[in-house]
């Protein structure tokens, strides 16, 4: 039978000869880590290879994930969809093994990482996940959401901020289930870390509230053992400490950050097969080692057993069974888009000024008793954000059946948490800063976006109208940043109507995130008709019309159509003939057909001017070159939202005096 180490050094050939062959990727970390992935992977990860979505199976997360080439080895040889000629295929064009583990495309990948520290905060979303789903559904006798997640980490992503953020909040909250393996190695891209980080790491996170295990050999199996054994009885989150050597077993490169991000080359290849005494050759695996691998039947086995123990759940709680069951599966309710559509046409028919902020906290109200699945959240800002709504509950270390959480100011580490959370499945979170703040989250937003997760983001006092807070926390550029990130849908709604709506559509988008942007000022409501209330889905439409062509189209979104809208007033009463058109979510306008965008702005008609208190230069691709913008080129001032509206030159009297003078032209 195989040792240790020999099952262990299958993940070392195979790392080392895939990156090799790529020419390109980092094998030190794959072959420093084996030894520890060996125990973790054959004794202790509850999963299953022919069914890498089984519910309750253990979360793994590789938060340096630059040494993929540890996961996809793993992934391979436990018997998941990932064949040899896939591993062949490191880092080429459409393969099953990129440069980085990617959701979606490697069966067993449970999250997009790379940019370091943030598969340590989706790890621990998963984590928060878990004790949540399992303190809303588990009953006694009946634990039927219970397992851990695991996480391998590096020196980088602890140098990150992130960690720091997210440790904290994993201790605060007692995630007792999460579990990860920091690899000691002392080296980074640069060389010995000893240079730029002297931090004692584990006392860091005793004072995070975590269990801290101190070093543990990471090449010895019974101290891996050991180590895991005891994270495995705390009450806290638990940090295994592993020395380890980066690169083991090459005999020249081996504890150097030559091994780190580059291939060891062929000749140190050979050198290091003989050193591990791995006499075999290049992607080759003995079938007893395979064998000692595979989990697929040991997999079946678990999620069978699991499969009984969900049917004595369900026989004794039917009702709770099939909520978990349709949250897992991504739905809403049956009922949700007929309420969420008549709530709407309430709001439509009130006709309220209120702030969209306001609106979205109505909208909460409405929506939220219909969702058990939400967990919502604010970094701090609760008050500001409006995020709480009636039927809130924080979630807490002794009491994780809740349905909010209190982030802290944490900006990053709440958007990076949701990602966690989203990954894992039956929750649907969202998570609230001024919009300013989003560049604190800025990496996170787009990760949510290339893994396509379901995160709702809700930004307020988005823009220079919140006032006398002043330029540190007035954005002008942040939506763009929003609105030229693929995957993402932003809303900018004018009024509650287009507030509700834009919830409605966010909740109901299952392939990817959603920001919404809300004022802190009051918007006057905007009348519309069925057809238009319906063409809010349509992320732009036309609010107010003239008969016949227009010579003059208006494009507005978010608190500027109440004024383009009066603009709009004032010349039809000058016999103008005006059209104008709200644009609360350009990605789902441009996804509308031709014809339609052709019915809302016409080609033909090249006299447009675009109004928002945002940075101008976005909306020349609605208005053209020989259109204008009023908007923002410049940060903002510290005054009343009035006065700096008419500073910059968000006023009637602007609009108007553009619009003559390019209707002259």
């Amino acid at each position: 039978m195989p040792s240790r180490r020999e099952r262990a050094n299958a993940i070392r050939a195979l790392s080392m000869d895939a990156v090799q062959k790529a020419n390109s990727g980092h094998p030190g970390a794959p072959m420093g880590m084996a030894d520890i992935a060996e125990v973790l992977w054959r004794d202790y990860l509850k999963h299953n290879p022919s069914n890498p979505s089984f519910a309750d199976r253990d979360r793994f997360v590789l938060s340096n994930g630059h040494g993929s080439m540890l996961i996809y080895s793993l992934l391979h040889l436990t018997g998941y969809d990932l064949s040899i000629d896939d591993l062949k295929s490191f880092r080429q064009l459409h393969s099953r093994t990129p440069g980085h583990p990617e959701l979606g495309y490697t069966p067993g990948v449970e999250t997009t990482t790379g940019p370091l520290g943030q598969g340590f905060a989706n790890a621990v979303g998963f984590a928060l996940a878990e004790k949540v789903m399992g303190a809303q559904f588990n009953r006694p006798g009946h634990d039927i959401v219970d397992h851990h997640t695991y996480v391998f980490m590096g020196d980088g992503c602890m140098m990150e901020g992130i960690s720091h953020e997210v440790g904290s909040l994993a201790g605060t909250l007692g995630l007792s289930k999460l579990i990860a393996f920091y690899d000691d190695n002392g080296i980074s891209i640069d060389g010995e870390v000893e240079g730029w980080f002297t931090d004692d790491t584990p006392k860091r996170f005793e004072a995070y509230n975590w269990q801290v295990i101190r070093n543990v050999d990471g090449h010895d199996p019974e101290e891996i053992k050991t180590a895991i054994e005891t994270a495995r009885k705390s009450d806290k989150p638990t940090l295994i400490c592993c020395k380890t050597t980066i690169g083991f077993g090459s005999p020249n490169k081996q504890g150097k950050e030559d091994c780190h991000g580059a291939p060891l080359g062929n000749d140190e290849i050979a050198l290091t097969r003989t050193a591990l005494n791995w006499n075999h050759g290049p992607f080759e695996i003995p079938a007893d080692i395979y064998a000692e691998w595979d989990a697929k039947q040991a997999g079946a086995a678990v999620e069978s057993e699991w499969d009984k123990r969900f049917a004595a759940y369900a026989a004794e709680f039917p009702e709770l069974a099939a909520e978990l069951s349709r949250r897992l599966s991504g739905k809403l309710p049956a009922d949700f888009d007929a309420k969420a559509t008549a709530y709407i046409n309430e709001v439509a028919a009130k006709g309220e000024t209120i702030a969209s902020r306001k609106a979205s906290q109505n909208t909460l109200n409405a929506f939220g008793p219909l969702l058990p699945e939400l967990l919502g959240g604010s970094a701090d800002l609760a008050g500001s954000n409006l995020t709480l709504w009636k039927g809130c509950k924080g979630v807490s270390a002794q009491d994780a059946s809740g349905n909010y959480m209190y982030y802290g100011v944490r900006e990053f580490g709440m958007s990076a948490i949701m990602n966690g959370v989203a990954g894992h499945g039956g929750l649907l979170p969202y998570g609230a800063t001024f919009l300013m703040f989003m560049e604190y989250a800025r990496n996170a937003i787009r990760m949510s976006a290339l893994m396509k997760q379901r995160v709702i983001y809700v930004f307020t006092h988005d823009s220079i109208g919140l006032g006398e807070d002043g330029p540190t926390h007035q954005p002008v550029e942040q939506l763009t940043s929003l609105r030229t990130t693929p995957n993402l849908d932003t809303w900018r709604p004018a009024d509650a109507v287009e507030s509700a709506a834009a919830w409605k559509f966010a909740l109901e988008r299952n392939d990817g995130p959603s920001a919404l942007i809300f004022s802190r000022q009051n918007l006057n409501h905007q009348t519309r008709d069925a057809g238009q209330i319906a063409d809010i889905n349509r992320g732009g439409y036309v609010l107010k019309d003239c008969a016949g062509e227009p010579e003059l189209i208006l494009i507005s979104a978010g608190s500027e159509v109440g004024l383009t809208v009066q603009a709009w007033e004032k010349l039809t009463e000058q016999g103008r003939k005006v059209r104008v058109v709200s644009m609360p979510c350009t990605s789902v306008y441009e996804a509308q057909d031709a014809g339609y965008k052709q019915s809302v702005l016409p080609l033909q008609v090249s006299a447009r001017i675009a109004i928002e208190a945002s940075h101008a230069d976005y909306w020349y691709k609605y208005v053209g070159l020989e259109g204008r913008v009023i908007g923002m080129t410049t940060y903002g001032e510290s005054a009343p939202a009035p006065a700096l509206f008419e500073e910059f030159g968000f006023t009637l009297e602007n609009i108007l005096g553009q619009a003559e003078e390019l209707l002259e032209d």
